[in-house]
């Protein structure tokens, strides 16, 4: 299977930055894209940014400009959310999800991490 590690997470002030990281790490044929998610109390998961295995990215229009996605390919299945210019309401639970491959022959399937917290102050 696929295990996601988020890192990163913590408290920061309106105006800081916070980097987080996930490394995705198992019997993992190729991964098609990584992406994080968020989901503050009270609401939906949504989407903050995706970068594909050839980098193009998708960023919701609440954080362009802001946060920014990225991945090492020094180090295999790794990517990182950039997040400056923080603010109160970007505290939430930061989710890592990649679609990856198993197998050649499997269908792509969605892997979660647990999620890291990201709590801005005012």
């Amino acid at each position: 299977q696929v295990r996601l590690v988020e890192s990163g997470g913590g408290l920061a002030q309106a105006g800081g930055s916070l980097r987080l990281a996930c490394v995705a790490s198992g019997s993992i044929f190729r991964i098609n894209a990584m992406g994080w998610y968020r989901q503050a109390p009270g609401k939906q998961r949504e989407l903050v940014a995706t970068i594909t295995s050839a980098g193009s990215t998708i960023y919701a229009d609440s954080v362009k400009g802001r946060f920014a996605i990225s991945r090492d390919d020094r180090v295999a299945n790794t990517a990182y959310l950039q997040m400056n210019s923080l603010r109160p309401e970007d505290t939430a639970v930061y989710y890592c999800k990649t679609e990856a491959k198993l197998s050649a022959l499997r269908p792509a399937g969605n892997y979660w991490g647990q999620g890291t917290q990201v709590t801005v102050s005012s």
